[in-house]
């Protein structure tokens, strides 16, 4: 997947600025994919060229004028293409796992102290992903909202990065655990 279609998907249901558009990948879509603002300002250009966007000024009184972009006919096709290519089957790529592969020439202290960093940072995580799931279905039981909920894309991509942080949570804790053990 390009950056181009994470930044196509976060536009769909509106218009947003770059500021906003970053605080949106914060929010909901850094849980698959990660952008740095100026990337994302970058990519903006490069669809609003291709005419995969289309920007328009807001003039403010008390603060700079801003751009607002949203997805045209032909970035929405785009999107519809991309769809429509098989996934490519996602690989794991993270320092901690190194560290883990090592463990056995480590200082166990040490490796039990980046997994209990990584541990809190995911359930951290996993909170702040529960609470945007709350708020997004409201008053509805998860099962009502599947169902029924008016757009489920966004609400299912947040729960599985709930997901992902709880899976990692459970293997820091996990793997503390065993370390804990072979050295007692």
């Amino acid at each position: 997947m390009a950056l181009r279609h994470a930044v196509l998907a976060a536009l769909l249901d509106e218009e947003l600025s770059g500021y906003q558009l970053a605080k949106a990948f914060d929010m909901g879509v850094a849980n698959f994919w990660h952008a740095m603002p100026q990337q994302l300002y970058a990519e903006l250009a490069k669809l609003e060229k291709e005419g995969l966007v289309a920007g328009r000024e807001v003039v403010q009184d008390t603060r700079p004028n801003k751009r607002l972009f949203r997805v045209t006919d032909d970035g929405l096709a785009e999107l519809e293409r991309f769809a429509a290519v098989a996934a490519k089957p996602s690989f794991i790529r993270d320092d901690l796992l190194v560290k883990v592969q090592a463990a056995d020439h480590l200082d166990a202290a040490e490796l039990i102290a980046r997994l209990t960093e990584r541990a809190e940072f995911a359930e951290a995580k996993a909170a702040q992903f529960e609470a945007l799931l709350e708020r997004m279905r409201g008053d509805r039981p998860e099962g009502e909202f599947l169902r029924y909920g008016e757009r489920i894309g966004p609400y299912l991509t947040c729960r599985r990065g709930r997901d992902f942080e709880r899976a990692n949570r459970d293997w820091c804790q996990e793997v503390i655990a065993v370390l804990r053990a072979r050295s007692a």
